[in-house]
């Protein structure tokens, strides 16, 4: 246990006997002192009736700050909220940021949601329905409507003043969005930007007119990308009109790459991202059993394809023993080309020139680690067995088998991307079963074309 785990227990400890002794004033002190997520951690620790003695102890604001950190994925948060007094369950969705808030209410019932919706201010319900509206994985989806706006003509002594007001409520105040009459987005201030101006000086007049945005159906994935690229941290938001609607922090965004991540080892490996540790044995089955039985089908194809040869390993069924080397090793090269193509194709576009080209690289990558595989078995096989016939089979397979499984490992996953598909969804294991396809066609064809020639050696 590391000193900060250390720390926490101790703390908690500590909490835990101030909420048995009901001694409320220690309990506020402490609590309200630590971390937000501290916090939440320790709440989620809680039975239920130490959660109403918190529930009575802290505001709806306080309980707001806490509940901005828990993700809002936590199987929990339905129960928790309906256990909630309905006005306190309300205020404190209305005094979390706008983005967390609606994050929230996703997980709910729309029942509930409009229970909810309707004991809070009808401004502040109509902006959470709003942003309930978007689609989850969009820029939309994603930003909170909790930013410092002002309008060109403000001077920077205005904006100093207002911002004071502004920040008890706005997720950041970093960044400034400077709008014109129209309201349209016509500039960006830093705060540092901003505290350098005279006072009389204009907003319109020291604002930076070159703006980087994202369209507000813009996926999360392109607006991960510009976090990458300019390394801000926060990005506005506008819709076809370059109306202002939002903005998106950095918090959000490493919580999408998060989830990008997650994603893609979870296509890569042919399991539901869905599947948490609340699910018994018979919905995690479930969720598993559609690959399952997809790359069972595939393998039968692979099963039927060696019954065809069963007349060639007949005569030499030497040839059985090296089966599972070679769609074992080319499996291992089509995933490998697999996780670089998902993982390139995460981080940038690709058009059909560069298409080409990246096949034309993986193609020779697949025949050059394909030869240097098929060399070394060849030694080996032909040592071993002191057949050299049938080491140049077994190595000649090797390497077509690599090349192709490498080859497919990039084609089909960049295909799935152009085709506006989830490159992810080309699993390892799908990619492995077809791998074991092609490379059992190929070694079964070059042993054919040399069987009278490594049987009689």
């Amino acid at each position: 246990m590391d000193e900060n785990e250390k720390r926490l227990q101790d703390k908690f400890t500590q909490l835990k006997s101030y909420l048995d002794n009901n001694d409320k004033k220690r309990f506020r002190k402490t609590y309200l002192d630590m971390h937000f997520y501290d916090q939440s951690t320790f709440y989620l620790t809680l039975n239920k009736e130490e959660r109403m003695t918190l529930y009575s102890i802290l505001e709806p604001d306080e309980m707001g700050d806490m509940f901005d950190t828990i993700e809002d994925e936590t199987p929990e948060i339905p129960m928790l909220l309906k256990e909630m007094d309905l006005k306190y369950a309300a205020k404190m969705l209305n005094d979390m940021y706008d983005d967390n808030a609606a994050d929230v209410l996703e997980h709910l019932d729309k029942a509930d949601v409009d229970r909810f919706l309707e004991e809070m201010p009808k401004n502040d319900a109509n902006n959470l329905r709003g942003l309930l509206h978007y689609d989850t994985e969009t820029a939309g989806g994603i930003m909170t409507t909790d930013y410092v706006k002002f309008h060109e003509e403000d001077t920077a002594a205005q904006a100093i003043k207002d911002l004071k007001q502004f920040a008890k409520t706005a997720e950041t105040i970093y960044y400034l969005y400077v709008l014109d009459n129209h309201d349209d987005l016509v500039g960006i201030m830093s705060l540092r930007d901003l505290i350098l101006l005279d006072d009389n000086d204009t907003l319109g007049e020291k604002m930076n007119s070159d703006i980087i945005t994202v369209n507000v159906d813009a996926e999360q994935a392109e607006v991960a990308q510009v976090f990458r690229d300019y390394e801000f941290l926060a990005v506005p938001v506008v819709n076809h009109s370059n109306k202002m609607v939002g903005i998106i922090t950095v918090d959000d965004v490493i919580e999408v790459i998060d989830d990008e991540a997650q994603q893609d080892y979870s296509g890569l490996a042919g399991v539901s991202m869905d599947e948490t540790n609340n699910d018994g044995p018979l919905k995690a089955a479930s969720k598993r059993l559609p690959w399952l039985i997809t790359l069972l089908l595939l393998s039968m194809i692979t099963a039927t394809l060696i019954n065809h040869y069963e007349g060639l390993l007949a005569e030499a069924s030497i040839l059985a023993v090296f089966i599972s080397t070679i769609t074992g090793t080319a499996g291992n090269a089509g995933t490998q080309s697999l996780a670089v193509a998902v993982r390139r194709l995460a981080v940038e576009e690709i058009d059909r020139h560069d298409f080409l080209k990246l096949l034309g690289k993986e193609f020779v990558t697949g025949f050059v680690t394909g030869l240097v595989t098929g060399v070394s078995v060849f030694f080996l096989v032909g040592i071993w067995k002191h057949n050299f016939v049938l080491g140049m089979v077994i190595g000649l397979a090797m390497c077509a088998a690599i090349t192709v499984a490498n080859l497919a490992g990039s084609f089909i996953p960049m295909l799935m991307s152009s085709l506006g598909f989830d490159p992810a969804v080309a699993s390892g294991p799908f990619i492995s079963t077809l791998s074991d396809l092609t490379s059992v066609l190929i070694y079964f064809s070059i042993a054919g074309m040399f069987l009278q020639y490594f049987v009689k050696a």
